[in-house]
């Protein structure tokens, strides 16, 4: 111990363990008193005593000292899990959202992460992938993701909307949503799912009033829910709410319920009528393209005959031009050659009879064709009888004369 603490300061003890009388620096008290304080008062500090209650303290506490060693390590114990308290994990649906003294500092993506331990930093964890859902114009009692429930309630002063021919129509619809920004959703919006509603519900208003309802009941519905997913996410990013619109899908379009019998049979008419279009639609397409397909086809027939025709012409003036050119050079040869010509065709399509002058009692001549015109089917003909092959003789008859054939 480099202190001496014998003696106490009413004894002038020395700080190096030799007292000496007459105060600590071995001079007598001035002024007969046994204080230091000017005018040899008492009310001054004493050093010495503060430095010995010091030295006492720290050996209780000091790492050697005993127990003071076991409370040393706890409390360096206390200080290493109070850092190791700010290792914390996101997962990989989460973002991190650190906040410092309360105030937004920073996200974190997934994966093990480190912030300052409480109270300085805390961090919360909202989970990112999940899917929300609004219902706006009904209230459904059990969850049913992409249709609307049978068991629900509806909410008249949400669904009835006034369309662009001033029409009122019925629109039950559901929102989905999640969150993008994980910083901006907790910070830049109080109540998420009322906003999202209420930016909902005003465009699903202002597109329905720009769209007739005969389209809106129809047709357009794909476009009514791609109208105003994007009215409602350019509503949100305005905000900087940090959530993004997933999809907005029509549960129900129908006319009001004391009018939909009569909207019905309008829809049943359009339906007859689209039907009746589309009937007369397809004769249409089978007639016109037949009358076309024949109309080409007789010009195709009338084309043919006339190339025909005029080869004919120009194959019969060609066969003229050469006859002549043959009878100029041999007259005898080309008009003898053109009579048999002649006579073979007249003789091919007219009917031959040969005449025989030593027959006697019988018709004096032979039809070899049977008397039937060209080209028909020769006649079955009857047995002749004996005498006819072998007729006796008898007086001659006058020849009948040919009638158009050869001897």
């Amino acid at each position: 111990m480099p202190w001496n603490t014998n003696g106490g300061s009413g004894q002038g003890g020395s700080p190096w363990g030799n007292p000496r009388p007459g105060g600590p620096w071995g001079q007598p008290p001035q002024g007969g008193g046994g204080g230091r304080g000017p005018g040899g008062g008492s009310g001054g500090p004493d050093l010495d005593e503060a430095m010995r209650r010091a030295q006492e303290m720290w050996r209780q506490f000091a790492p050697g000292g005993g127990s003071g060693r076991w409370i040393g390590l706890g409390l360096a114990a206390l200080l290493v899990a109070w850092a190791a308290s700010g290792i914390y994990r996101v997962q990989p649906d989460e973002q991190g959202v650190v906040m410092r003294f309360g105030a937004f500092n920073r996200t974190e993506p997934s994966g093990l992460r480190y912030r300052l331990p409480w109270p300085v930093e805390s961090v919360t964890t909202p989970r990112v992938t999940r899917i929300n859902r609004i219902d706006i114009g009904f209230r459904a009692a059990n969850d049913a993701p992409l249709t609307r429930p049978v068991s629900s309630r509806d909410v008249l002063e949400e669904s009835l909307m006034l369309t662009g021919d001033e029409n009122i129509i019925d629109i039950d619809f559901a929102v989905f949503w999640q969150i993008r920004d994980a910083g901006e959703y907790l910070f830049n919006t109080r109540n998420p799912d009322q906003t999202v509603k209420s930016a909902a519900e005003s465009v699903m208003r202002e597109v329905v009033g720009q769209t007739p309802i005969q389209p809106a009941l129809t047709e357009a519905r794909a476009d009514i829910e791609q109208r105003v997913r994007t009215g409602v996410q350019f509503i949100l990013d305005q905000y900087k709410s940090g959530i993004e619109l997933t999809q907005v899908q029509l549960l129900k379009v129908d006319p009001p319920a004391e009018v939909i019998d009569t909207f019905r049979d309008v829809q049943r008419a359009n339906a007859d009528r689209e039907r009746m279009r589309n009937e007369a639609e397809a004769h249409r397409n089978d007639i016109i393209p037949r009358a076309r397909g024949e109309g080409q086809r007789m010009i195709q027939e009338a084309e043919g005959f006339k190339e025909s025709q005029v080869a004919r012409a120009r194959g019969e003036a060609a066969r003229f031009t050469s006859v002549l050119a043959a009878y100029q050079v041999a007259k005898d040869v080309t008009v003898r050659r053109l009579y048999l010509e002649t006579m073979e065709e007249i003789l091919r399509h007219n009917p031959k009879l040969v005449i025989d002058d030593r027959l006697q009692g019988v018709v004096p001549y032979l039809p070899l064709d049977g008397g039937r015109p060209a080209g028909a089917a020769p006649a079955a003909r009857a047995p002749v009888p004996p005498q006819v092959l072998n007729p006796a003789p008898a007086a001659p008859t006058p020849r009948a004369a040919p009638q158009g054939g050869a001897r």
